[in-house]
């Protein structure tokens, strides 16, 4: 088999994932199966039929170790909370970027660090607050580079924390903590508190000072404020701790401690804890209109021990002692589902529907027996995982909910090998693969916008169809205005409700949690969010956020049918264009008349366009000196408009020099030229049209994209806010792979 025969010989952008992302080293796709499958038949001929996936991590790294990577195969950690020292806080973020020069994103909790104004022992007296050293965290997040992607984080503090409301508002400002998702972790003692419309007290006390700080606040409006937070910014997410502390397979487990969750916020974990994550292709089992229970129970059954031999492998490559320790005494795998909105279409069930909720019920129950069932028999043959205990299990209200007698009775007899079975993680690079729906979310939409640029310099917009929609439009040989069946339904127009019902009854059998986004239209209103995030503790969800149309965090991709062709957008005289994180980077040691010149360029990854330009001798003297000018005033003028080569026109006006005619006469190793400005202006020119090549841009010059909204680093097209992450539908970069 073929990677193009796997995919599908027309999904371009799935085998440019599967090229980019997962393959090593060009090695073939039969290889690559027997590399990811770690050479257990069963799961290789799962993956071959595209029912199951590890994570992406697993993907991409197992194995390598061979070859002296180091390189993790957990997705993402939750490092041990920092204590209230200066000590404590900087030895996390030491933790924190010895996990991400791994691979793996982190969680981390900072309810324990003293509020704002509290007394030190210093000379500074009091301190700056928990919120303050968030930066710090977000700091090392985006130095730390991922093949290409920064790290992933997510923040946490409690809600009866002092420093909450400062937590709440601190990413309304854009410049702040860019680097990390953030979240609350609600107890239900607050949202008592703001259904009665009570009082609730924020408190701390610092063990080195004995000093307590308390402050009285108005339950109802500070869960406003987070709705209202939520509906303008995308942020801060919920996180119902008590439902999740309560609703798993270690509740009743006294030993056992939550520090935090993942940066999607599917994996709550202890200090140390790591996420081993798979997803199960719900589409790739129905069969003839029917779903296929029996060969979806088999699967369940083979993937566990997939993700559990997995796990033993890897054991040796986690980054860090503490986590090595916490995996090994617990044993936690991530096993969920995607494709679930394929699924529903082929079926014909509109999502949201009660018929779609009661499937959904009944597979997710035969899921979490499954998943059971299987750890029971592994636990039998390899010993359950060293902290178990079988009495504390059976009598969780997760475990009575979902396992039948049968299962129970293995339990019984042979304990479980892991304390944590079952996730549902965002998939968003491994469905977009794949080419179907993203972890438990709706079709985000039927079709996507694509802009192009026509010879008379106005923005064309052109339709791209979800695979599934264009399948169902080929098969039916449908035509553009022709509507779709009322199972088509997508996440702008389905209704929250229906939407957290589903996520809800999911949720009933799920024993960690699941990475959910509930996207809105713009015209939600502030009342709407609250009542949703209301419903969402009600219904037992552990965790929610939502994402607005047109919130201030970011703009995500058009679904508008009735967007008129735009006017151009230029620059105005004067003025320039700011760069950002968000840049293309490419490189080039060029050979002058005096020796190495090292050209970096940075580009607009939407246009492709010239943002930046530096040039090093790598020697101090005259000629580096022109150098960093010429640099400067290259960027200068790559940033007011013009183009590249407008730009390599004026560089090839430059002549010859006398040291580069030298040494292309004696060495002839010298860099394309007669000078080095023409040497860089030809370096900018491939570098820049390399880059054109793998954004598919076809047109000859590009502007810089002044009102660019939420570019996708890796193509410039517009990122999709869905399932907790940010994902490009176009080339299928993900913040979560």
């Amino acid at each position: 088999m073929t990677v193009q025969e796997w995919l599908g010989e027309h999904n371009q952008l799935g085998m440019d994932i599967w090229q980019s992302k997962y393959c090593y080293r060009q090695e073939s796709f039969e290889e690559w199966l027997d590399r990811v499958s770690g050479g257990d038949g069963e799961v290789r001929d799962l993956i071959a039929q595209k029912k199951f996936l590890f994570g992406g991590r697993i993907l991409s790294n197992r194995g390598l170790y061979k070859d002296g990577v180091k390189v993790t195969y957990s997705n993402c950690y939750v490092l041990t909370p920092p204590e209230d020292s200066l000590e404590s806080i900087f030895d996390c973020a030491k933790k924190l970027a010895r996990t991400f020069s791994f691979g793996g994103g982190c969680g981390i909790d900072i309810s324990g660090l003293a509020p704002r104004g509290a007394m030190v022992n210093n000379t500074a007296k009091v301190t700056s607050g928990a919120v303050s050293f968030m930066d710090l965290y977000s700091m090392v997040t985006g130095l730390i580079g991922q093949n290409g992607r920064r790290g992933a984080l997510m923040i946490s503090i409690d809600c009866a924390h002092p420093d909450l409301e400062e937590f709440i508002h601190v990413k309304s400002d854009l410049a702040r903590v860019t680097k990390a998702n953030i979240s609350v972790r609600i107890s239900d003692e607050f949202m008592r508190a703001v259904i009665e419309d009570g009082d609730f007290t924020l408190h701390f006390t610092r063990k080195a000072t004995n000093e307590t700080i308390t402050k009285t606040v108005r339950a109802r409006e500070v869960f406003n404020q987070i709705a209202r937070m939520n509906w303008d910014f995308a942020e801060p997410g919920a996180l119902f701790w008590d439902r999740i502390c309560s609703w798993n397979l270690l509740s009743n487990t006294k030993e056992f401690v939550f520090a935090g969750t993942n940066p999607c916020a599917e994996e709550p974990l202890p200090a140390g804890g790591s996420c081993l994550l798979g997803s199960l292709n719900l589409a790739a089992f129905v069969k003839d209109k029917q779903f296929d229970e029996e060969a979806f129970c088999q699967a369940v059954a083979v993937s566990v021990k997939a993700l559990n031999d997995v796990l033993d492998e890897g054991l040796p490559l986690h980054p860090l002692q503490e986590q090595k320790d916490s995996v090994r005494d617990w044993r936690q795998i991530g096993l969920g589902v995607m494709g679930i909105a394929d699924m529903l279409i082929d079926l014909e069930l509109p999502y949201g529907s009660p018929e779609s909720v009661e499937l959904c019920d009944r597979i997710g129950r035969l899921m979490s027996n499954a998943a059971m069932t299987a750890s029971a028999l592994l636990a039998k043959e390899e010993g359950a995982y060293p902290k178990c205990n079988v009495a504390e299990i059976m009598q969780t209200p997760y475990f009575k909910e979902n396992a039948d007698e049968e299962t129970a009775e293995l339990v019984s007899q042979y304990g479980l090998r892991n304390s944590q079975l079952l996730t549902i993680a965002p998939t968003g690079t491994l469905s977009t693969m794949l080419g179907i729906s993203g972890g438990i979310e709706p079709v985000f939409a039927n079709y996507y916008e694509r802009k192009t640029e026509s010879l008379h310099g106005k923005d064309v917009y052109y339709k791209v169809y979800t695979p599934i929609v264009q399948q169902y439009r080929t098969a039916h040989g449908m035509v553009d205005g022709e509507e779709l069946p009322a199972w088509f339904v997508t996440a702008q127009t389905i209704d929250y409700r229906d939407r957290i019902d589903m996520q809800a009854v999911w949720q009933r059998h799920i024993d960690a949690s699941i990475s959910s986004t509930v996207n809105v239209p713009n015209s939600f209103t502030e009342e709407e969010t609250q009542a949703l995030y209301q419903l969402a503790w009600e219904k037992g969800l552990k965790g929610v956020t939502i994402f607005r149309d047109g919130c201030r965090r970011t703009g995500i991709l058009t679904v508008d049918e009735k967007k008129a062709d735009r006017e151009p957008s230029g620059l105005r005289r004067g003025e320039i264009v700011q760069v950002s994180n968000n840049v293309v980077g490419k490189k080039r040691k060029l050979m002058t008349g005096c020796g190495s010149l090292h050209c970096t360029a940075f580009f607009d990854p939407q246009t492709g366009a010239l943002l930046e330009t530096y040039l090093n001798k790598g020697s101090t003297g005259g000629c580096n000196n022109f150098m960093i000018g010429l640099s400067r005033m290259i960027s200068l003028s790559a940033r007011s408009g013009c183009d590249i080569h407008t730009i390599v026109d004026q560089l090839y006006s430059c002549g010859s020099c006398p040291s580069y005619a030298v040494r292309t006469a004696t060495k002839h190793d010298t860099s394309k030229g007669a000078c080095c400005p023409i040497a860089v202006g030809n370096a900018l020119l491939d570098m820049w049209k390399e880059l054109q090549e793998e954004l598919g841009l076809t047109e000859e010059k590009k502007e810089p994209q002044t009102d660019a909204q939420n570019p996708c680093p890796q193509c410039g097209e517009e990122l999709v806010f869905e399932g907790g992450c940010s994902i490009c539908k176009s080339c299928g970069w993900s913040g979560c792979s």
